[in-house]
């Protein structure tokens, strides 16, 4: 992966969980898995020290290329995402622990991002040290230089990427019929407004997939259809769908997709370089996918189905009759629906291990972090990664956050 143009790349291109870190420190041959892990802690989407956003998939995509790049310099069994790095010596544990916590703390630093980040740093630097105790490692190990290397090239790399932007933008859409605007019960603006103007990691151009025709026209026969659909089975109250769809939608809120990716690799693949390949390419596909998702949604700006629902006489269609008292099942995340973001991750994530393992068969669960009446969901099991994947396009609608034809096009676009 020596720079976004390598083998690494080419693949790509063909192509969430928070608490304290009161983590026990282990004492592992796995590092990867272990750093993995706690990468996915700290920058977890609903971090309470994060805006609105999936901002942690940059982060993951950026810790875990890092790893990668650590891991290679050992094994040399695949190009590196950045300039190799010769020479290794040490340990391959102490390399990996040093390229995670030094690209965790430098994203940790963004103050865009984190206004109250130095408790967050301090338990990060304590995680690393005790690793290193905890594995027999010396502060000074050769393998600490090599992962220090392999994080700077990382941070260089991304450093004037696009992302947390000084004056970034402040997005509150439009009032024309089909435009987007901030929704109840919050009000807030788009979402990282500016995150779709971000260096991609392995796309040639962040223009490269805004070749759809955008969303459909309010008059058209696929909006009326996706419209009546939603309406239907998406909202709050009185709705169409069976007690077992509810408890499908809601699932569908709060998916842990990379759970899935991370439960996968675990249990298929037993070698470090292995692991840290496939984490690398799922991640930086998944950041790409967003990258995309965020242009998208800023430069369509399309409404909100309750949005659309509540302005149907305004929409020129006589075929969408307004509710006034309409609701979605969860309230609308605060940025617009065309494309989805969540069927941007699952198609992404899934599509990356149907091609890393070269078949789309594998039984595994899924599980959610959402709950129902305050109860835990259970977890859901499939036999294909594209059956998750399509899953998510149905869960969306029948949440009443998103239209069919904005779930179907970033399930494509992924």
């Amino acid at each position: 992966m020596r720079t976004p143009r390598n083998r690494l790349a080419r693949q790509l291109a063909s192509t969430v969980m928070v608490g304290s870190l009161a983590v026990a420190t282990p004492a592992s041959a796995e590092v990867v898995a272990d750093w993995s892990a706690l990468t996915i802690q700290v920058t977890g989407a609903n971090q309470p020290n994060r805006p609105p956003g999936p901002y942690g998939t940059i982060d993951q995509a950026i810790v875990h290329i890092a790893m990668h790049d650590a891991v290679q310099a050992y094994q040399r069994r695949f190009r590196t995402y950045d300039a190799p790095i010769p020479d290794a010596s040490g340990s391959m544990v102490a390399a990996v622990a040093k390229a995670a916590h030094d690209v965790l703390v430098s994203r940790l630093s963004i103050p865009e991002v984190n206004a109250v980040s130095g408790p967050l740093i301090d338990q990060v630097d304590l995680f690393y040290a005790n690793y290193l105790s905890n594995n027999g490692l010396a502060a000074d190990d050769p393998g600490v230089a090599i992962g220090k290397q392999a994080a700077l090239n990382m941070i260089v790399n991304r450093t004037h990427d696009g992302s947390f932007p000084v004056n970034a933008e402040i997005f509150t859409g439009g009032t024309d019929p089909g435009q987007w605007r901030p929704t109840p019960p919050a009000f807030l603006p788009m979402a990282g407004a500016w995150m779709g103007h971000m260096a991609p990691f392995v796309l040639k151009s962040r223009e490269g997939l805004l070749n759809e025709a955008g969303p459909p026209s309010l008059t058209s026969g696929l909006y009326t259809r996706d419209y009546q659909e939603v309406k239907a089975m998406g909202r709050r109250t009185n709705s169409a769908r069976s007690a077992e769809q509810t408890t499908f939608a809601l699932f569908f809120s709060g998916p842990n997709l990379v759970g899935v990716v991370r439960a996968v690799a675990l249990e298929r693949l037993t070698d470090s370089g292995d692991r840290a390949r496939l984490f690398a390419l799922a991640f930086a596909s998944a950041a790409d996918s967003i990258i995309n998702t965020w242009n998208n949604k800023r430069t369509y700006h399309f409404w909100r189905p309750s949005t659309a629902i509540l302005e149907a006489a305004n929409d020129g269609n006589p075929r969408t009759e307004p509710d006034p008292d309409w609701l979605p099942l969860i309230n609308n995340p605060p940025y617009p629906d065309y494309t989805s973001g969540l069927n941007s991750l699952s198609g992404s994530f899934m599509r990356t291990l149907q091609n890393f393992f070269g078949d789309d068969i594998w039984t595994f669960q899924a599980t959610t972090g959402a709950l129902e009446n305050g109860q835990p969901i259970a977890p859901r099991t499939y036999h294909r990664f594209s059956a998750l994947a399509d899953d998510a396009v149905e869960g969306r609608i029948l949440l009443g956050i998103h239209f069919r034809f904005a779930d179907e096009v970033a399930r494509r676009q992924s």
